[in-house]
């Protein structure tokens, strides 16, 4: 699994697709979207089905082969 690290740095949150997107897990956000509907993503162990979630830090998302750590 390929590791990936997101800083908020003065931002509260980003959100689900958009961090997918970013590390380009996916070809597309329509491809994130039905990825994120089927229960692809994991976030801090629980499954995650909202693709506009909020991302804090600490939080750690499991999504196809990539895990993302988001920190301040």
């Amino acid at each position: 699994m390929e590791e990936f690290t997101f800083s908020l740095k003065d931002e509260e949150y980003i959100e689900m697709i958009k961090v997918i997107k970013i590390f380009k897990l996916v070809g597309s956000g329509g491809e994130a979207k039905i990825k994120i509907d089927n229960g692809d993503a994991i976030r801090n162990g629980v499954v995650e089905s909202r693709k506009r979630a909020k991302l804090r830090a600490g939080d750690v998302i499991e999504f196809g082969n990539g895990r993302i750590n988001i920190t301040e």
